[in-house]
């Protein structure tokens, strides 16, 4: 088998493949983005209510100068902000992979 024969199989695997899993996926809904925002207002949310339960406890047992509850929400806040983040980032990976990309024209055919 030449290189170039080679090459035009590896090409027609992967698209195969991309294809196969485009037709896996469900098909693109409204509610799809919905749930999307959900999860990544839950990702947020989540992380900084308990960020503040933790300071309101902390406050009655381990008292200091800074406001525990304060500090406890901003840290949960960026936690949220990061998981948030990278959920996304897999998501826009996952959306760059089902893309089929346009193949260039060759004169041989």
């Amino acid at each position: 088998m030449s290189d170039m024969d080679r090459a035009t199989a590896d090409r027609i695997r992967a698209r195969a493949e991309r294809m196969r899993r485009s037709r896996a996926r469900r098909p693109w809904s409204p509610l799809r983005g919905l749930s999307a925002f959900g999860a990544i207002g839950w990702s947020v949310a989540l992380p900084t209510v308990l960020g503040a339960l933790l300071g309101l406890w902390l406050e009655r047992v381990a008292p200091q100068p800074f406001s525990w509850p304060l500090a406890l929400i901003l840290g949960g806040l960026v936690v949220g902000v990061l998981v948030a983040w990278e959920w996304v980032a897999r998501e826009q990976q996952g959306a760059r992979e089902d893309e089929v990309p346009e193949e260039p024209e060759t004169g041989d055919e």
